[in-house]
């Protein structure tokens, strides 16, 4: 499959190209606003929902088993993002592909899906990028796809072969990690390393381990343009509208 003609990644109203957001309202555009434990009910879902809208975020981020969403749930303006192949990746992409289809016929606008992190590791990448390119023939634009390379779990040279077959493959996004792996989350530097990689054709989101303001804003001067938070409202409480 060849690689598809790439847009800008895009940018949170009022951001400064390479600054950080300094209102509340220009943080909380780059956050999905996550809910994905696995005990989470319908009614956390509901809430998690309805907060995302309130605080002005991206995206709600929900596992595709809780949705679709009840009829006139979703705020106005919300986008609505489910995880795919996930936590693990470790699933056969026909199973992966037909997990985003459902999702997207569920409501979601945005899907982020786990590469098959142990072909990363054995440096299969042929295999890496099909498994992305079947996620994203079921996912087609404009539903936005963002892959969790599983940062931490990767060598530097891993990370920057993962973010290329994530761009020969389709995706909008590569995004640090599912925030369940014990390998860690998010850092600033493998932020900075996935940015200068797709080199603004691609957003980066960082998830996994971002609790405070500063933390937040680290990750945004590093290159994140999306936030996956699930203390939302605790990060942007370190700001002023």
């Amino acid at each position: 499959m060849p690689p598809r003609p790439r847009r800008s990644a895009p940018r949170a109203p009022g951001r400064v190209a390479g600054s950080a957001p300094v209102k509340r309202s220009e943080l909380a555009a780059l956050v999905d606003h996550t809910l994905l434990r696995p005990e989470a009910t319908p009614a956390q879902v509901e809430r998690t929902v309805a907060d995302a809208g309130r605080l002005g975020a991206a995206t709600a981020c929900v596992s595709p088993s809780r949705l679709p969403l009840p009829t006139g749930t979703l705020p106005d303006g919300l986008g609505l993002c489910a995880v795919v192949g996930f936590p693990s990746g470790a699933h056969r992409s026909p199973v992966k592909a037909a997990e985003a289809a459902q999702a997207v016929a569920d409501g979601a606008t945005e899907v982020d899906m786990v590469i098959d992190l142990g072909a990363a590791v054995a440096g299969d990448w042929v295999q890496v990028r099909a498994d992305i390119a079947a996620v994203r023939a079921a996912a087609p634009a404009p539903v936005v796809l963002k892959v969790i390379i599983e940062s931490a779990a990767l060598t530097d040279e891993q990370v920057v072969a993962a973010c290329e077959a994530s761009e020969a493959a389709g995706a909008d996004f590569v995004k640090t990690s599912t925030g369940f792996s014990a390998a860690g989350g998010a850092t600033v530097e493998a932020v900075r390393l996935m940015a200068a990689t797709v080199g603004g054709r691609l957003g980066v989101k960082a998830s996994g381990g971002i609790r405070d303001t500063a933390t937040a804003l680290a990750m945004v001067e590093a290159g994140a343009t999306r936030l996956g938070l699930s203390g939302t409202e605790a990060v942007l409480a370190g700001l002023e509208d």
